[in-house]
């Protein structure tokens, strides 16, 4: 079979199931399975596949449409201008976390020490630790995220001091100049309603509790004891928090509080100054 045709094969597939973006995932993931970018994909139509990547492709196209995220079949996913390797055990990095990442990097310094807690595929810390001249710490409960984040932070040649913990448990005699968190935020019910596809992802990472803000209360609590005086808190939050995460932080004291919106305006990252 050609790549054109195969290409289509996938392209209908997807449709029939209702997959978004059947044409731009069918075209990335061919391009992935034949090794190339997929901007050269196109002088590849008439070209004939083997057998075995034939095989391969209409096997992977079935998982995109059981609603598997792309991201976990090609194991790779942008952010910051840098490649994250991501599977099951991660949750994929979004464009809408670059924007807290980005007003880290805005408001910090040199020689800052940072901690980014619940880190994940390490996409926050290794991005951080690339674009600043910061020392990152990094933390998470999952010993599987940890290995993923290491290899991130390996690929993309940057050093972070990773440290297995349940939140604060394990970071000991510490104080930081900045601490960062893209936690979970999700409503226990709500997970059950989201796209399937996001269902895909790991629940440890998504469920937030059944009011959303259970890591914003043990954040906003303990932080202060691992701030710096004047130290900064960096929250991403869901669209709705904004009010509730806020009288979180007021509550323990914090000041100079403000929320920066995304791309789309939406409410999505919190910032607080240690009160004294």
């Amino acid at each position: 079979m050609k790549v054109q045709e195969l290409l289509n094969v996938g392209i209908e597939k997807l449709k029939k199931q209702k997959i978004e973006e059947p044409i731009l995932k069918s075209r990335i993931l061919l391009a992935h399975i034949l090794k190339i970018p997929k901007e050269t994909l196109i002088l590849q139509y008439e070209n004939t596949v083997s057998k075995m990547q034939e095989t391969l492709y209409l096997q992977k196209v079935q998982e995109l449409a059981n609603n598997k995220p792309l991201q976990y079949i090609t194991n790779k996913q942008e952010f910051m201008k840098l490649i994250f390797y991501v599977d099951e055990n991660v949750l994929i990095p979004r464009a809408d976390t670059e924007i807290l990442v980005e007003e880290v990097i805005k408001n910090s310094k040199d020689s800052m020490e940072i901690l980014d807690l619940c880190t994940g595929s390490g996409a926050i810390a290794v991005s951080l630790a690339k674009y600043t001249k910061s020392t990152i710490y990094a933390s998470d409960i999952s010993r599987k995220a940890l290995e993923i984040a290491t290899r991130n932070a390996n690929d993309n040649k940057v050093f972070v001091h990773f440290i297995l913990s349940d939140m604060f448990e394990n970071i000991i005699n510490k104080k930081f100049d900045i601490i960062v968190s893209n936690p979970p935020y999700i409503e226990t019910e709500t997970i059950l309603h989201l796209d399937k596809v996001v269902q895909k992802e790991p629940r440890i990472a998504l469920d937030g509790g059944n009011d959303g803000l259970k890591f914003y209360k043990i954040i906003a609590h303990q932080a202060k004891k691992y701030l710096k005086p004047n130290g900064m808190l960096y929250l991403e939050i869901g669209y709705n928090q904004k009010q509730a995460v806020i009288e979180i932080l007021q509550k323990e004291n914090y000041k100079d509080i403000y929320c920066q919106k995304d791309l789309n305006n939406k409410d999505r990252v919190i910032v607080a100054k240690k009160g004294e």
